[in-house]
């Protein structure tokens, strides 16, 4: 007698890290993130599946063509890396990219929208430096970076401090393109042209990393146009 096979999916014999690996193509990323999505469904606590969903959450928002499907992209991120933390609240990937999704719906929603998350996106990322300093190679040091250049100064942003924590990332990675470039954006900031512009020389030398591969090819057009501007209105 015949018994027949379980129905699963379509995608559910899919690498969901291979998918991913090919993020560029947005089709490739929804197909991964709709199989963490799947594992966290199954199981809540499965933490694996809610960070590396948080994750693609992220990406996704950044890509997508409209507001509203930026939105959702990162409360979906959101709420996958709430799950990872209720799963391991000690680890430091849910805490890292719930501030990230948070930042990212920031960003979509300006200055006004996002001040609501201000301090929990901090908060999270001194969690993150707390249980490791070193993770994603001084990732909450970049981000927290980031944060004090964004956030207006009436709001506990600093100039000063986005460069100390820029380049406390850059210790633990001297050549991340993403950390020299929001260095460099910085810098300008401070009305420090010449030294942004050498950190935007140093990005065109550095070799794309392979596991980030996809970010580092779109920061790497940004640091061009950029040093194209600052070399033209010099």
């Amino acid at each position: 007698m015949l018994v027949a096979a379980p129905a699963f999916p379509a995608h559910a014999a899919e690498d969901a890290d291979a998918l991913y690996a090919n993020r560029a193509d947005l089709a490739s990323a929804r197909r991964a993130a709709a199989i963490w999505q799947a594992g966290i469904d199954r199981n809540p606590r499965d933490f694996t599946a809610a960070w590396k969903r948080a994750r693609a959450g992220y990406w996704l928002g950044g890509h997508e063509s409209t507001s509203d499907a930026k939105d959702a992209s990162y409360e979906a991120g959101m709420a996958a890396a709430r799950a990872a933390i209720a799963a391991m609240p000690d680890k430091p990937e849910g805490h890292f990219w719930l501030a990230a999704n948070m930042g990212g719906y920031a960003e979509n929603h300006g200055i006004r929208g996002g001040l609501k998350y201000r301090g929990t996106i901090r908060d999270e990322l001194e969690k993150v430096l707390a249980m490791d300093p070193g993770f994603l190679q001084g990732s909450a040091d970049r981000a927290l970076g980031r944060w004090y250049f964004r956030v207006p100064g009436l709001f506990g942003g600093s100039k000063q401090k986005s460069e100390e924590h820029l380049r406390r990332a850059l210790a633990y990675n001297p050549r991340s393109i993403v950390t020299r470039l929001f260095l460099a954006e910085t810098l300008e900031a401070e009305d420090r042209v010449d030294d942004a512009r050498s950190e935007l020389q140093q990005i065109a030398a550095l070799p794309v990393d392979p596991d980030w591969a996809p970010e580092d090819t779109e920061f790497k057009a940004q640091a061009r146009a950029m040093l194209a501007r600052l070399t033209a209105s010099k």
